[in-house]
């Protein structure tokens, strides 16, 4: 007689009630919502940033190079020591202007106005650690979210009479002007181009105004939201301007400068 082998049929599993379902379905979504927010927020606090910082630092060396470059071809090589007594002109003609008398009109004239988007000077900022390109523009894509400085385009350049206005971002994409509320009277700011250095020493900060308050890259800089903020005399100013509070565009915090050296080179 075979042994017969008891077959054993499990019952079906009881179905979790609707209520149990959606609970279930919804906490899934959220935790998979908070995972998303977690890479969308690292993405623009640390993946932007080391982007472009890395872009930034490229962008200044490539500058640098090209103004040595620059500065080796238009230094030509010492001469002959038989031909260092001869004349460089014929008799009675005007002589040659140096090269120190050329780097001067340069650096008190100015070149082309450089292409938009394009960097043109490196900005240092030695007491908050600051070293990035300074662009033509001040378009978010093109400039800013590079982490470059951007230059506005209807203010003086580096070293003119006026105001050199530049803005920058304070939080994410490089964020060269994190620290910018650090800065106080009697700190420097130095641009470098291929013409020369100048440097700008601070004087004035204005913590917080409105992003509509124009008038503080105006040539005689003044806050026409702010009237006890403002200059009364044409210089050579500098502005730097950055939002405010951290992680929001809601203002605007501004920092004035006045260009006290220029070292050509």
């Amino acid at each position: 007689m075979r042994e017969r082998i008891p077959v054993v049929v499990r019952g079906r599993r009881a179905r979790r009630p609707l209520g149990a379902r959606l609970l279930w379905g919804g906490a899934e979504l959220v935790v998979t919502l908070g995972a998303v927010v977690l890479l969308l927020v690292a993405h623009q606090l640390w993946w932007t940033n080391r982007e472009a910082r890395a872009s930034a630092r490229d962008e200044v060396a490539e500058l640098e190079r090209g103004w040595a470059d620059e500065r080796a071809v238009e230094s030509p090589a010492t001469p002959p020591e038989e031909d260092r007594n001869e004349p460089s002109a014929e008799p009675g003609s005007d002589p040659a202007p140096s090269s120190e008398e050329t780097r001067s009109v340069r650096v008190s004239v100015g070149g082309s106005p450089p292409r938009r988007d394009a960097a043109y000077a490196v900005i240092r900022i030695p007491k908050i650690g600051v070293t990035a390109p300074v662009a033509q523009g001040i378009s978010k894509a093109g400039v800013l979210d590079k982490g470059y400085v951007g230059h506005y385009v209807h203010t003086a350049q580096p070293g003119q009479r006026g105001n050199f206005a530049l803005a920058g971002h304070r939080n994410t994409h490089g964020e060269p002007f994190r620290r910018l509320d650090r800065l106080r009277p009697g700190d420097t700011v130095r641009i470098d181009t291929d013409a020369a250095r100048y440097t700008y020493t601070i004087d004035r900060t204005l913590p917080r105004t409105l992003p509509s308050d124009g008038t503080v890259i105006a040539p005689v800089p003044y806050s026409s939201a702010h009237p006890a903020y403002h200059y009364a005399e044409p210089d050579s100013y500098l502005t730097l301007t950055t939002c405010t509070p951290e992680f929001t565009s809601t203002y605007r915090l501004v920092v004035w400068g006045r260009l006290t050296a220029i070292e050509p080179r």
